[in-house]
């Protein structure tokens, strides 16, 4: 296609998913000519884990936890070990022995209560305890009744048969039609983010542990659960194209290029033709606190080259590859990563192999900041702990916002000598305690406190209408929906039945949305 072509293209085909278009120019353009922004609400779904709280699918066994091996008068879980098959499901038990695992443990039974459908093939025996009881029994079908308020659902696999295993389980939550696929979408999930341009799956990906990068260790939707290796491919291309958004996919540092390319191709065959891909070499390669920025160190090394000179050289190769496979650039958002308050890392990253010319967005995390260690020259944990909710919101309006939108404009700058977009991969709100500051329950509950606050949402709005003035484009949340923890209150909602509407943070998230022209689902 012409520049002209693929503008027209993707102005034409984006709008179907109810968000606005993203008419990224090719690399035919000049490539230092400022890009007008299209700016539009993305967002990061949730880790899929048996604690989380979004539950995306209809069946809730996906995010079990890895079976755990049980022995009578023995410690907890120090059965003997598991013979497991490739998916994941129990081969054989020994005798006097049984294996079990939990589903929708977070703390506070943070789950919808009633009648979940049990169905399974293989012969054997399940029985499930904790939140749920078994109601009624036949063969390969299951009745249970679950009480969120009684813990987490179990379910024990007491005997299955060598010859014929119990596989394929599936727990079906309340109202599910039995009859769905097995990978089917809860419903309530696909109309939460019915309507948002780009759904991102780093968290989905299990970017951040990625053990192997061979094609053939990827996940598969036959697996028993998506908790371990993270969803498969075929699952997330069947949300961007139910959703019918595009897709934001983290090519894993420890991916070979046959695994680069296999996954592109299985995109280009399954997702729909008017869908666009962003892709992005893994997730913060330059944050040390993540294996991947370990592996680049490394590599750079071995190749003697910068971090930031190697995470754009093998950028460049996962590009390249993907254009291989698509016939060109046309469909692909091609992301550089840096760090949102690190202008020279982003210079660095973006010349190197002249990487802009191959590239179309340079991507940050502009997040509102306030990170509160327990000691240090800053503001410590044993100060904050001591602010009213006024001190905290006029500290953030004062100093986090303002160098928060410098660091926009400071990204912005870089972006637009280089002929870039500037994209968010993730944003928010950055309320948390570190290095110890962590574990003080009187500054995590002000955290919380504030991230439930209506100021926070007030605080949401500025934020959003700063990176619309900056010129930012594509903005992906972090993240959707799950439970705040000492460890942060990233996401909008933190189980899906909180009502929305009394959550600031989604109503001014959405709102901003909702104002570019975005269909997306605001309740009243």
């Amino acid at each position: 296609m012409t520049a002209y072509d693929r503008r027209h293209f993707l102005r034409s085909s984006l709008p179907l998913a109810g968000a606005l278009s993203l008419p990224w120019a090719g690399s035919a353009q000049a490539a230092t000519a400022p890009r007008a922004s299209v700016p539009s609400l993305g967002i990061n779904l949730a880790a899929v884990v048996d604690w989380g709280t979004e539950l995306p699918f209809a069946d809730v066994f996906r995010q079990s936890r890895r079976w755990i091996s049980q022995r009578p008068n023995a410690g907890w879980g120090q059965g003997p070990a598991l013979a497991l098959d490739d998916q994941g499901w129990v081969k054989a038990l020994e005798p006097d022995c049984w294996a079990e695992t939990p589903m929708c443990s977070a703390d506070g039974g943070l789950y919808p209560a009633g009648t979940y459908l049990v169905q399974y093939s293989g012969k054997g025996e399940l029985d499930f305890w904790g939140g749920a009881r078994v109601m009624d029994r036949a063969a390969g079908r299951l009745t249970i009744e679950a009480k969120p308020s009684q813990g987490p659902i179990w379910c024990r696999l007491k005997k299955t048969d060598p010859k014929d295993p119990v596989r394929g389980i599936r727990v079906l939550r309340p109202g599910t039609d039995a009859a769905s696929p097995a990978n089917a979408f809860a419903p309530d999930f696909l109309r939460r983010w019915a309507g948002v341009s780009c759904v991102r799956f780093m968290d989905w990906m299990a970017t951040n542990h990625a053990a192997s990068g061979r094609w053939a260790d990827r996940p598969q939707p036959e697996d028993a659960s998506f908790m371990s290796k993270g969803v498969p491919a075929e699952v997330m291309v069947d949300l961007a194209n139910r959703l019918n958004t595009m897709p934001w996919f983290c090519m894993p540092h420890t991916a070979d290029d046959d695994y680069v390319r296999r996954f592109a191709e299985l995109v280009k065959r399954q997702l729909a033709p008017t869908l666009g891909v962003a892709i992005e070499y893994s997730n913060e390669v330059w944050n040390g606190m993540f294996p991947q920025a370990r592996h680049v160190a490394a590599e750079a090394g071995r190749v003697r080259l910068s971090p930031a000179a190697y995470t754009a050289r093998r950028s460049l190769e996962i590009f390249r590859i993907w254009e291989q496979v698509f016939g060109g650039p046309d469909r692909l958002l091609r992301v550089l990563p840096s760090q949102a308050a690190n202008r020279h890392l982003s210079e660095q990253i973006v010349k190197a192999d002249d990487a802009f010319r191959s590239a179309d967005a340079l991507a940050i995390a502009p997040y509102l900041s306030f990170n509160v260690a327990s000691e240090g020259k800053g503001l410590t944990a044993a100060e904050v702990e001591r602010w009213s909710l006024e001190q905290l919101f006029e500290h953030l309006e004062s100093r986090a916002l303002p160098e928060c939108v410098d660091w926009m404009k400071q990204q912005k700058s870089v972006a637009d000598r280089y002929g870039l977009r500037l994209v968010a991969y993730e944003g928010g709100q950055h309320l948390v305690g570190i290095l110890g500051a962590e574990n003080n329950e009187k500054l995590t509950r002000l955290l919380h406190q504030a991230n439930a606050d209506p100021r926070m949402g007030k605080l949401y709005q500025r934020y959003f209408e700063a990176w619309t003035a900056v010129g930012g484009d594509l903005h992906c949340h972090f993240s959707s929906v799950a439970p705040w923890s000492k460890w942060g209150s990233w996401s909008l909602l933190r189980h899906l039945e909180e009502n929305p509407a009394q959550s600031p943070k989604f109503m001014a998230t959405m709102g901003w949305a909702r104002q570019r022209g975005q269909k997306v689902s605001i309740p009243g």
